[in-house]
């Protein structure tokens, strides 16, 4: 088979997998505006939080799975299970200081200003997903062992099952039903809470019985911590964590800031924001597939073969990345229909959706490279990177285009100057992790051939 066949069926497999957790998302922000607009506004908000908060802590773990799979090249399976084990230890800390967060998120409701009517509905979504975070931390490290496997299929069964437990929670526990009363808002994060546990539970029960992991002798004793190794993982996953954490935060940042417009301008932004992080599983999804054939091949000691193998990668996410923002543009509207019927949050979201768009391309190409650089060790220069384009361009010069204006434009009231500034700083990003992707695989094959 070859290395495009292998990536493109990996890929698929992984984005099946989170295409259903996606819909996790989709479900709820259907359900919720449903519901109601201000229930849609609450879940915006609740949301941005929660995934600033989990996809960081997720980072850092999803980052280790190049170290895993070049074991796997290098054929040391006990090697690999012994590195899991020690990745339980990361997992404890990271549930810890997440659960501390979502349980305490006052002060970052008060510093970006989220309006108090809507607080008590964030604060009670964000402590019962609280509860939730670390089977759902835990159950990434299982999803990271099986893409460093190369086998993401299994993962992705049970995350497309888990979607018929999590729709019917999500609709009976928000309007109520069956001697329940209407939860809300609530409702959706209680439904996720049930499920994240379920597919705990259910990755365990393959963990003990399946043949596939039988060589890497999960199941020996927990070994003391091992500050050499945590060093290590360390050394890759924080950075990484944190770019992250600061993608992230400038995606999900947005909805806080944009909360003070009202529930009609947070309303849209769910929606635009819903359906971008939808478009982010295909460039996500190849990326992972491409991450992991690229240290398998180092692993093994073949630097040509990785090196092919990234730029196979490369064209499919920019080809890809293309065709969905064309798409994205052309039925914006309809697309927005799926979500809500009023005529104004309709109207808004359709606007917003073309900047999705633009946001989509850049954000396509930026993923697939930041994630083989990480097959390379390369870390913390995309965290600069990030930190001075997606905060600094994105974040900050929307809030200035909105609230204050900038060089004769604005302020604007509006969510568009968020996504227009968050659209450019990621162009810039895709062109500066393009140059530093080819310039590394340009070395490694030199050092190669010497």
């Amino acid at each position: 088979m070859s290395e495009l066949s292998t990536i493109t069926r990996h890929a698929l497999t992984v984005l099946a997998g989170q295409l259903a957790v996606m819909a996790f998302g989709v479900t709820d922000t259907i359900v919720a505006g449903r519901y109601a607009q201000e229930a849609l506004a609450a879940l915006s908000i609740g949301s941005a939080v929660f995934v600033s908060v989990y996809v960081a802590l997720m980072g850092m773990l999803q980052a280790l799975m190049p170290v895993w799979a070049e074991q796997r090249g290098a054929k040391a399976p006990a090697a690999m299970g012994a590195s899991v084990r020690q990745s339980l230890y990361l997992w404890a800390v990271a549930s810890v200081l997440g659960m501390a967060l979502l349980l305490s998120p006052e002060p970052i409701l008060r510093w970006t200003e989220v309006p108090p009517e809507l607080r008590g509905e964030v604060r009670a979504y964000l402590a019962i997903l609280a509860f939730g975070l670390p089977p759902a931390l835990l159950f990434r490290i299982y999803s990271t062992l099986n893409q460093a496997l190369g086998h993401p299929q299994l993962v992705t069964w049970l995350q497309v099952g888990s979607l018929a437990l999590k729709l019917p929670l999500s609709i009976w526990f928000t309007f109520g039903g069956a001697g329940l009363p209407p939860q809300g808002v609530a409702g959706c994060a209680w439904a996720t809470l049930v499920v994240n546990y379920v597919l705990l539970l259910v990755g365990w029960k393959m963990l003990r019985s399946h043949p596939m992991y039988a060589p890497l002798q999960l199941w020996r004793a927990l070994e003391r911590p091992d500050g050499a190794q945590i060093a290590r993982f360390l050394r890759l996953g924080l950075p990484a964590g944190l770019s992250i954490l600061v993608e992230v935060t400038s995606f999900t940042l947005m909805a806080l800031f944009i909360a003070r417009q009202g529930a009609l301008a947070s309303a849209a932004h769910q929606i635009a924001a819903n359906l971008a992080a939808v478009l982010y599983m295909v460039p996500l999804s190849l990326a992972i597939a491409t991450s992991a054939r690229v240290s398998y091949w180092r692993g093994a000691g073949d630097e040509h073969r990785a090196g092919a193998t990234a730029l196979k990668g490369f064209w499919l996410a920019a080809l890809m990345g293309f065709s969905l923002a064309a798409i994205i543009f052309i039925a914006r509207r309809p697309m927005a229909s799926l979500y809500s019927t009023h005529d104004e949050v309709l109207a808004l979201a359709a606007s917003l959706l073309a900047w999705v768009a633009a946001y989509h391309v850049a954000d396509a190409l930026q993923t697939l490279c930041i994630f083989v650089l990480r097959s390379y060790r390369i870390t913390l220069a995309p965290l600069l990177v990030y930190g001075v384009l997606l905060w600094g361009v994105g974040l900050y010069g929307g809030y200035r285009l909105a609230y204050q204006g900038w060089a004769g434009w604005g302020p604007l009231h509006s969510p568009a100057p968020f996504w227009a500034a968050s659209a450019a700083a990621l162009a810039l990003t895709a062109l500066l992790f393009t140059a530093l992707l080819l310039g590394v695989l340009r070395l490694h094959g030199r050092d190669k051939r010497v």
